[in-house]
């Protein structure tokens, strides 16, 4: 009986589960994971699914999680200073420095004109001039949501997109600074002109501070610590924090500090791997439990009730869409823009979601703004992060590139004999299921330009040199570098075997491709497997991210001999889309193939511009000046990866290019066709990755995520 009373007086499951942060923790994970996906299947941004998750979990939906959870304040602390951070982080100095006058320019305008709309917002409202200065700061800023879209329609070197991306770094430093001298304003009491000239100059030599010295700091210690990515995280981490509590120091919010941090390491950091897992570590983690802890503090049936906060919301939003259309206007009548690209300017400023957000969170908390205003950012964030995207990719299809941005095209073969004698093809062998086609592949490839193979084995390095699993791992590499010396025989090309012990697989193919001054190199399709493979990236990231040379990632179903019919779909009009033409010629001399350029177009394209479309595709592909000239076929469809999926069920090979998205501040990035491509095609298909200094702002190789990881 005894026993039987202890067992009645425990406390329910569910109220014990419920106070382990474990349990709280791991339904965090769950809904990070789950939500953004069916979100964006639904063509709404994942980040507006974290912040509905955080409204359903939260003390508005089934109480799961209280606003005022240790856990996740610690976690969404972290998660604001990083959402700033990697905005400063991911702030473009080449588009800046490309476009620094005009982009300037804009900047003024987007950043003035609704501050001012803003601010009159809030005095209309009754808040103060601090509150109400504060609220036009939250309109001035913007978010570029929509950078994977414009990346993929090739249009990012056309003024106007350039000048839109170069405004960015003024309007988020203009944004961050009023935030903190409000803040600082408003805990100190009264305003005094002593107070905020005081402020000004500490907040200007702590800025002058962060930026200099992290960003000596961060190249010297880069140089010094060569290819220790580990170190190099370590340390851009360390420098967050750092500047995050000298902010606190000297009287300002954290997020300035992590904001001018991100300015500091941009350039020392770079595009590169340690950039990708500092970017990786916060997008899928700390991030989005921010905007879950975001939707944890609306009270919806507060905000529904209420119908001067309903006034409120929607006098932002009409102010905000408002006063940006009229700074891309004012924009236009200044530097002579079309209206296509007046527009695209507009679609593109319109997202307010990275410093919006975080600035909207810290004058909460600090008292200037109301739960009112908290809400209608809330609502305004889901709206234009929903409207900007959509109205860039239907806006920015007729876009075209500046003339100066697209150099000449050259072939795989022309651009290697401007370097060297002859044509190199590098082969990494490793999976002996797939090295019979991959050795097929590059000998064809060989052949049309009297060039050679190296078929390429590496063995992994261990701590010491007579160690029985190196011994091991280099019998089996000299057994694969056999059979592919053998099988290049066959075929007539002239191989050379080149074994090598690294550290790592995807370093060292990109350094004996280097070494071996490969024009191209040759991969088979790799599974993303393993916790350390899904937090750091799998070989074939690594190699895209380190090759000097065009990248050609390959899932053949078939012998490459009997490749007759090759379809290269194309996403834009400029040149930058002859790469994968180029390529699949040089294939389609060895079998006498025959290729088809496919471009899709929205499906109420008119009859003439479709015609247009297809005579200015014919006029860029006749600049390459091939043997045989490929078909060239417009098709207007509604779902652009449905008609290419279509489209290639008579072919036997599609080649694609690899295209890294830059994802937003939130991590979120905007799905592309080619993961869906990649995810259903079931014929042959290859990636074609350029090398990593043609590309520009990319941050995580998200396409190559998505595809290794569903084949």
């Amino acid at each position: 009986m005894e026993l039987i009373s202890q067992v009645l007086a425990l406390e329910p499951t569910s109220q014990v589960l419920g106070k382990e942060p474990i349990v709280s923790f791991a339904i965090v994970l769950v809904v990070i994971l789950v939500i953004p996906i069916l979100f964006e299947r639904l063509r709404l941004p994942g980040l507006v699914g974290l912040v509905f998750s955080g409204l359903l979990l939260g003390p508005s939906g089934w109480h799961l999680f209280q606003s005022d959870s240790p856990m996740i304040n610690l976690l969404s602390d972290i998660g604001l200073i990083y959402l700033l951070f990697v905005a400063g982080l991911e702030v473009d100095l080449e588009q800046f420095r490309k476009r620094k006058r005009r982009a300037f320019g804009f900047a003024s305008l987007t950043f003035s004109v609704p501050l001012i709309m803003g601010t009159l917002v809030g005095l209309i409202l009754g808040y103060g001039w601090n509150s109400s200065i504060l609220i036009g700061s939250l309109f001035a800023s913007y978010t570029l949501l929509a950078y994977p879209i414009i990346t993929r329609l090739g249009v990012v070197n056309n003024e106007a997109v350039s000048v839109t991306i170069g405004a960015s770094i003024f309007t988020d430093i203009g944004a961050v600074f009023i935030l903190a001298i409000c803040v600082a304003i408003a805990q100190a009491g009264a305003f005094s002109l002593a107070k905020l000239l005081t402020l000004s100059g500490w907040l200007t030599i702590y800025s002058v501070a962060v930026v200099a010295g992290f960003d000596w700091a961060g190249k010297e210690f880069f140089h010094r610590s060569g290819d220790d990515e580990g170190n190099k995280f370590l340390f851009v981490l360390l420098c967050l924090f750092l500047a995050a509590v000298g902010a606190q120091l000297i009287g300002v919010d954290k997020i300035v500090g992590a904001f001018l941090v991100g300015l500091a390491v941009n350039e020392a950091v770079g595009e590169g791997p340690v950039k990708e897992k500092v970017v990786f570590i916060g997008s899928v983690l700390f991030i989005p439990i921010f905007f879950v802890d975001l939707g944890l503090l609306v009270d919806l049936p507060a905000f529904l009730n209420n119908l001067n906060a309903l006034k409120l919301t929607l006098l932002m939003i009409v102010g905000l869409i408002a006063s940006k259309l009229l700074a891309a206007l004012l924009t236009k009548l200044l530097y002579g823009y079309n209206w296509r690209e007046m527009l695209t300017m507009w679609s593109l400023s319109l997202p307010q979601v990275g410093t919006t957000l975080a600035a909207t969170l810290v004058g909460y908390h600090a008292g200037l703004l109301s739960s009112e205003i908290l809400h209608s950012v809330i609502v305004l964030m889901v709206i234009t992060s929903t409207l900007g995207p959509l109205m860039t990719g239907r806006i920015a299809v007729g876009l075209t590139a500046s003339p100066v941005a697209d150099p000449p095209p050259t072939t795989l073969a022309d651009r290697d004999v401007a370097q060297t004698d002859s044509v190199t093809i590098v082969v990494p062998v490793y999976n002996p299921q797939t090295q019979q086609y991959l050795i097929e592949m590059a000998t064809l490839l060989a052949r049309q330009s009297n060039g050679k193979i190296v078929p390429l084995a590496i063995a992994t390095a261990a701590a010491h040199m007579d160690a029985p699993q190196l011994e091991a791992s280099v019998e089996r590499s000299e057994r694969l570098l056999t059979k592919a010396a053998a099988q290049s025989r066959v075929l007539g090309v002239a191989a050379e075997s080149v074994l090598r012990i690294d550290d790592a697989f995807a370093q060292g193919i990109s350094r004996a491709a280097r070494e071996q001054k490969a024009s191209l190199i040759v991969m088979g399709w790799g599974k993303r497997t393993g916790l350390r493979a899904l937090l750091f990236g799998n070989v074939i990231d690594g190699v895209l991210w380190a090759a000097h040379c065009p990248v050609a990632v390959t899932r053949l179903v078939e012998s490459p001999k009997k490749i007759q019919r090759i379809l290269v779909p194309v996403e834009n009009l400029t040149a930058p889309i002859l790469q994968p033409v180029q390529f699949a010629q040089m294939l389609a001399q060895a079998n006498q193939s025959h290729i088809t350029v496919l471009n899709v177009c929205d499906r109420r394209t008119s009859s003439s511009k479709i015609a247009w479309r297809r005579s200015h595709l014919s006029l860029l592909v006749a600049k390459l000046a091939l043997p045989n000239t490929p078909e060239i076929q417009i098709i207007a469809h509604e779902n652009v990866a449905q008609a290419i999926l279509q489209a290639a069920r008579l072919y036997d090979l599609v080649v694609l290019p690899f295209i890294r998205n830059r994802t937003s501040p939130g991590g979120l990035a905007i799905s592309d066709v080619t993961t869906e491509l990649a995810r259903q095609l079931t014929c042959s298909i290859i990636m074609l990755g350029e090398p990593q200094r043609t590309q520009t702002n990319v941050v995580i190789s998200n396409a190559a995520t998505s595809i290794t990881s569903a084949v």
